[in-house]
């Protein structure tokens, strides 16, 4: 933790990189561990939240991020553990692909990493929370319309702003 500056060349400490494997520095007061005892920290239950990209995301907040179709290549890593092992799942991403294609979905095409795990999803147009009740949109960027979002989501969207809320059979 509190990773600093690249290092100079031929100063690279062999046991200081980050998850690209590349050399990193300390900031005063930083830390490390191992590759072991991070997964166990995750495995454990011991993270509050994992921040993930993804390549699909479903409705019901199944995750598709670790290989597209018609790859060769595509490795899962550490994205199943933290999903499983995490209290809460962000995804962070753009709401399309470079094609223009919806990455929120009805159900995912690609594989599956780990099925209702998505909590909330930080796009470029909004922010969508993953309910019981299905996708809403909790915040939209500026100069962003509920509809222009709709328009490019395969999955159906609600409006934060269009729902009742009641507390004790008292609508707000």
């Amino acid at each position: 933790m509190e990773q600093g500056a690249k290092p100079a060349p031929g100063e690279e400490d062999p046991d200081l990189v980050n998850v690209g494997k590349e050399p990193i520095t300390l900031k005063p007061g930083g830390c490390y561990f191992s590759q072991a005892d991070s997964f166990a920290m995750i495995r454990g239950g011991h993270v509050d939240a994992t921040i993930l990209g993804a390549f699909q995301v479903s409705k019901t907040g199944d995750l598709a991020s670790w290989k597209l179709p018609n790859a060769t290549l595509g490795r899962v890593g550490g994205a199943m553990d933290l999903t499983a092992g995490s209290k809460r799942v962000y995804l962070c991403m753009q709401h399309t692909t470079k094609n223009g294609e919806a990455k929120i979905v009805e159900e995912c095409t690609y594989p599956l990493t780990t099925l209702r795990c998505v909590d909330r999803i930080y796009i470029d147009l909004a922010v969508i929370d993953v309910t019981e009740e299905g996708l809403v949109v909790k915040e939209l960027a500026p100069n962003v319309t509920f509809e222009y979002v709709q328009e490019r989501t395969v999955a159906q969207l609600k409006n934060l702003a269009d729902i009742q809320v009641a507390v004790n059979g008292v609508q707000l």
